[in-house]
C-alpha cells in the first residue's frame, strides 16, 4: 500500500503514468503466441492454436435450417414491439439435440414470449370473444335480435378509443439460416475468445486448452493495454470504436468458413459488433455475463473518473474490490487465479481510459434484436457486476437464445467453474436444430389405386418443396428498415 502511494505521488508530480503494459519479448510463436500489428505502433498479442487433426471439409451431420422472420417496431416513446413471424416453435429451439445430460450445477431459465413481454402499453388490446360476437351480431340486434348483445355493443361504442401510436421506424427481418453441429475435426471452424476490462487472454486458459485438445482452432487476443499488448498513452486509443476495429482486423486475419465468438463482460459488446457486421461468417455466439441489450454510455459519477494518480494510489483497494465482486468465494485459490491469469493487472491510465471510452449508442435493443445468430448466454448466480435481470432481458430480445445460470459462479465464471462452462460451450457447439420432415407430393390417382401403390412404393417428393441441405446462410441484406412519418 505504501509503495503504491509513493508511486502515485510521483505520478502526480511528474505527470507520467506508471505500470505501463508493454509486449513481452520472451514469447515465441512456438508457444502459440503471435504479435499482430493492427495499426502502425499498435501491436496485439494473440494466442493462436491450430491442433493436429484430420482434415474434413464438410460437416458430417445434415444440420437444419431456421426461418428468421420477425418484425421490430420502435415507437417514439422508446418502447419496443417485437413480432416473431416464424413457423418454428420457440420450444424446439430451446432444447439441445444432444442435451440429454446436463451439469447438475446449472439452472435453465425458460425464454418468455417476446411478443407478450415486449409489447408497448399503449397498443390496442385484441378483441375478446364476447365483444367479437357482439360485433358480428349487430344486424341481428338491430332487427329485433338479442337485447343484451345490443346493449353490450352500445356500451362498447361509448368507451373512449385508444389512440394508436405511430411507430418511429420498423425493421423487418426475413431470412434463412443454415445451422449445423461444429465438430472438433472440422477444418472450417474457428473459436474466438474476447475478454473484458482488466482481463487478458490468460483468463481463457482452461477453455483454450480444452477445445484445442478436442481439435478446434482457437484464437484469443489481448485488448490494447491488456496482457502483453501495447499500451498507447492516449485516451482515444481505448474507445469502443478503436477496440472494435482491432477485433475486426483480428477476426478478418484468422476467420474461417464458420466462426464462433465467445465474449466475457465488455468483450460481449465486441462479439455483438462482429456478429452484426459479418452475419454470414458468424455461426454461433456465446455471451458470458455480458449484461442487458442497452447502449453503452460511461457513467458520470464513477470512481474511474478520478485522476490517474489517485487511481494508482487506490489500486490495491480496487483489486480487493474486484476480488470480492468477481468471485463467489475469496480464498487463496481465487487470489492465485487472479495472479496466474494476469487478471486486473492493467495500468491506472488504461483502466480509466477503458471505463471512460465505453460509448456505443448504436448497441441498443433494436441492434441486438436484429441478430439472427444462435446465442448461448451464461450467467453466474453470484455476479455482483451484472444482475441476472439484464441477461434475462437479453434473452427476451434475441431471436434464438439459450440462457444458462450457474449457481456456484460469479463474474469470472470461466475461471471459477471451468468444467461446467466447457461442457455448456461444447454442447452448444454441437447443437443443431432438428431437420424438418420433407413434404410429400399428393397423389392425383383414385383413392383405391393410391392405397395399393403406397403399400409397395413410397410417394415421391416434389423437389420444389424440399429445402436443400446445403442452404446458404442468412444474407446481410435480409434486414429491411422502413420509416414512417411523425
Amino acid at each position: 500500500m505504501l509503495t503504491s502511494f509513493i508511486e502515485g505521488l510521483l505520478c502526480c508530480l511528474t505527470s507520467k503514468s506508471t505500470n505501463v503494459v508493454v509486449p513481452v519479448e520472451t514469447s515465441e510463436p512456438a508457444d502459440g503466441f503471435e504479435f499482430v500489428e493492427v495499426k502502425p505502433g499498435r501491436v496485439l498479442r494473440v494466442r493462436h492454436i491450430i491442433p493436429d487433426r484430420p482434415v474434413v471439409e464438410e460437416p458430417t451431420g445434415p444440420g437444419g435450417s431456421v426461418s428468421c422472420k420477425r418484425k421490430i417496431t420502435v415507437y417514439r416513446n422508446g418502447q419496443l414491439f417485437i413480432e416473431n413471424l416464424g413457423d418454428r416453435s420457440s420450444g424446439e429451439l430451446k432444447n439441445y439435440q444432444n442435451g440429454d445430460t446436463e451439469p447438475n450445477s446449472t439452472v435453465e431459465v425458460e425464454l418468455t414470449d417476446c411478443v407478450n413481454s415486449a409489447s408497448p402499453v399503449n397498443m390496442p388490446e385484441p378483441m375478446s370473444e364476447s365483444a367479437s360476437a357482439a360485433k358480428d351480431g349487430t344486424s341481428e340486434a338491430g332487427a329485433g335480435g338479442d337485447a343484451p348483445a345490443a346493449a353490450a355493443q352500445t356500451e362498447q361504442s361509448q368507451q373512449p378509443r385508444r389512440r394508436r401510436r405511430k411507430p418511429k421506424r420498423t425493421v423487418v427481418i426475413d431470412c434463412e439460416r443454415k445451422i449445423s453441429a461444429c465438430r472438433g475435426t472440422h477444418a472450417d471452424v474457428a473459436l474466438f475468445f474476447i475478454h473484458g476490462v482488466g482481463g487478458s487472454l490468460d483468463i481463457w486458459g482452461s477453455q483454450l486448452d480444452f477445445f484445442s485438445r478436442l481439435g478446434y482452432e482457437v484464437i484469443a487476443p489481448d485488448l490494447a493495454g491488456h496482457g502483453a499488448s501495447s499500451a498507447p498513452q492516449i485516451a482515444a486509443a481505448y474507445t469502443f470504436y478503436a477496440l472494435a476495429e482491432d477485433m475486426r482486423l483480428v477476426f478478418k486475419r484468422y476467420a474461417r468458413k464458420r466462426n464462433i465468438l465467445i465474449g466475457h463482460s465488455y468483450g460481449v459488446s465486441f462479439c455483438t459488433f462482429l456478429a452484426h457486421e459479418y452475419p454470414e461468417q458468424i455461426h454461433k455466439m456465446v455471451m458470458i455475463n455480458g449484461g442487458g441489450p442497452t447502449a453503452l454510455e460511461p457513467s458520470l459519477c464513477s470512481i474511474f473518473n478520478l485522476p490517474t494518480c489517485v487511481l494508482h494510489c487506490l489500486s490495491p483497494l480496487l483489486a480487493w474490490s474486484f476480488l470480492k465482486a468477481g468471485f463467489a468465494r475469496q480464498g487463496a485459490k481465487e487470489k492465485q487465479l487472479l495472479k496466474d491469469n494476469n487478471a486486473f493487472n492493467v495500468s491506472s491510465f488504461v483502466l480509466r481510459a477503458m471505463m471512460s471510452g465505453q460509448y456505443w449508442p448504436e448497441g441498443d435493443e433494436v441492434y441486438h434484436a436484429e441478430l439472427t445468430v444462435p446465442i448461448l448466454l451464461i450467467h453466474g448466480m453470484h455476479d455482483k457486476f451484472v444482475p441476472i435481470d439484464e441477461d434475462q432481458r437479453m434473452a427476451e430480445i434475441l431471436l434464438m437464445a439459450f440462457l444458462k445460470v450457474l449457481e456456484d459462479g460469479s463474474h469470472m465464471i470461466m475461471m471459477e467453474c471451468p468444467d461446467p462452462v466447457n461442457t455448456l460451450l461444447h454442447e452448444f457447439f454441437l447443437w443443431e436444430p432438428a431437420a424438418l420432415p420433407l413434404p410429400k407430393k399428393e397423389s392425383k390417382t383414385r383413392p383405391e389405386t393410391a392405397k395399393t401403390q403406397n403399400d409397395n412404393v413410397k410417394a415421391p417428393t416434389d423437389p420444389a418443396k424440399v429445402r436443400p441441405a446445403t442452404a446458404k446462410q442468412a444474407s446481410p441484406n435480409c434486414i429491411k428498415e422502413e420509416k414512417s412519418g411523425s
